[in-house]
């Protein structure tokens, strides 16, 4: 049965620079890259291609050890020009010059009785087969599911309710047929239900609103609403031992591509956002996709930083760095290293806090736009409990216990005080809150890792 959540917790950040709904004119990119830090959780990287091979959009390029099944393919077909490789020779990236017109490998394809009969194990193997099963990500520990595995229940989130999120109805018109044919798939794959969660503050987009098959559930309140895992607690929480798998509406649409049509697309639109991009609006490129077509020359200034995805939970990267694999935005800021008289306490108005006594009059503009820096205005210190974590984190969890318990290597308090119900993006307000400056989202994929490897 349908069901309606009104989060009350919760903080919007409001920043300038969102994306306008429209195609911009960007050039297109020419190297694209598969990046192996992208995919938390992965421990002893293969690669299975040489310097200077040609290879085709859904040629497996890349598999870890630990789960082979599991192929990590190109998103476009060109030359293999460098395996970037860092510090004790770990792997970096995988860069692809690209062909100007893209070559394809070629799987099966199904459509109406043929893909209702299709059964489990045919379409793990092809999904593994063909690079659009890292899209499934399994709770707890938010790694790439394992195919091995059975989930009670698959989560989809069909809003974003990150700072400049890009809007799902526009990033996927026109998809309505790929986006059922992509859960028709995934019904098969548990015996639960699969969840497809809604913004309740607006109108469902077609994609979701006509979507056959899934248990659709409306959310509403400041973010982190549009957090799987938030939606997750809400309607069917992570015990000890549960598994549920979760994936972005872009990879339902990828899978309903690949057994329709009978190729991996990882063709996608991303937004450019960001106060600092002179032109904002989406572009068309290809998963993996190098950012210095929509960097150069679209600055309002030079010292600048450009983050793959949003500003919570998104990755520093450089002008002429690569898209991350699960990010559909990048986000351009002003850089905040420049030295500020009197720091927080200079009296502004400017200045987005969640705290009254530090925003001074900020909250009494909630709908305000603001240009904010990367600056932190202060260095680490002692944790202070000032109750604030609990007023963001719309969570039946205790997240300064829970911090605590992780730092002091505490397995029984972390797991009774809910590990296994979040990842880094759930706690990431939390970070942004804090008047300690603890890097909140390291300590609890610190305590993820001591669960998961204990």
């Amino acid at each position: 049965m349908s069901k309606t959540v009104k989060l009350k917790k919760g903080f919007d950040i409001k920043l300038v620079g969102e994306a306008e709904k429209q195609l911009a004119d960007f050039k297109p990119a020419k190297t694209f890259a598969i990046k192996p830090t992208d995919f938390i959780g992965m421990q002893r990287p293969k690669v299975t291609v040489n310097e200077g091979d040609t290879v085709k959009a859904g040629t497996p390029i890349l598999f870890d050890k630990a789960m082979e099944k599991v192929q990590y393919c190109a998103p476009v077909s060109g030359e293999i020009v460098e395996i970037k490789r860092g510090d004790r020779r770990k792997l970096l990236e995988i860069k692809i010059l690209a062909d100007a017109s893209i070559s394809y490998e070629s799987f099966d394809k199904f459509s109406g009785d043929s893909l209702k009969s299709l059964s489990k194990n045919d379409a793990i193997e092809q999904m593994c087969k063909s690079g659009v099963w890292p899209q499934i990500i399994q709770r707890p520990f938010g790694i790439v599911a394992n195919p091995e595995d059975t989930p009670k229940s698959i989560f989809i989130s069909g809003f974003d309710s990150h700072p400049l999120a890009p809007d799902y109805g526009f990033l996927l018109q026109g998809e309505e047929s790929n986006f059922q044919a992509g859960i028709d798939i995934l019904s098969k794959l548990t015996s639960g239900k699969i969840h497809l969660n809604v913004n309740g503050e607006s109108a469902i987009p077609s994609v979701f609103a006509n979507a056959k098959g899934v248990e659709l559930n409306k959310f509403s309140g400041p973010h982190p609403a549009g957090n799987v895992g938030v939606q997750i607690h809400h309607i069917d929480p992570i015990n000890k031992g549960d598994i549920v798998w979760t994936i972005n509406p872009y990879g339902v649409v990828q899978i309903g591509k690949l057994f329709l049509e009978g190729k991996y697309d990882a063709s996608k639109l991303v937004a450019v956002t960001g106060s600092e991009a002179a032109k904002s609006g989406y572009v068309k490129t290809f998963l993996g996709a190098c950012v210095d077509t929509m960097v150069s020359g679209n600055t309002k200034q030079d010292n600048i930083r450009v983050v793959s995805g949003n500003v919570l939970t998104g990755e520093r990267i450089n002008k002429d760095g690569y898209l991350g694999f699960y990010h559909q935005q990048i986000t351009l800021l002003p850089e905040g290293d420049q030295y500020e008289f009197l720091g927080w306490m200079k009296p502004t108005a400017s200045r987005l806090s969640y705290h009254r006594a530090l925003g001074l009059l900020s909250f009494l503009s909630p709908n305000k736009e603001y240009v904010l820096d990367t600056n932190t205005n202060g260095e680490e210190r002692a944790f202070v409990q000032t109750g604030v974590f609990e007023s963001v984190t719309p969570m039946d969890i205790l997240p300064v216990y829970l911090l605590k318990a992780i730092l002091a290597e505490d397995f029984d308090e972390m797991e009774e005080l809910g590990i296994y119900e979040v990842v880094e993006e759930d706690l990431a307000l939390c970070e942004f809150v804090d008047v300690s400056k603890h890097p909140v989202q390291e300590i609890v994929r610190k305590g993820i890792d001591l669960i998961q490897y204990s």
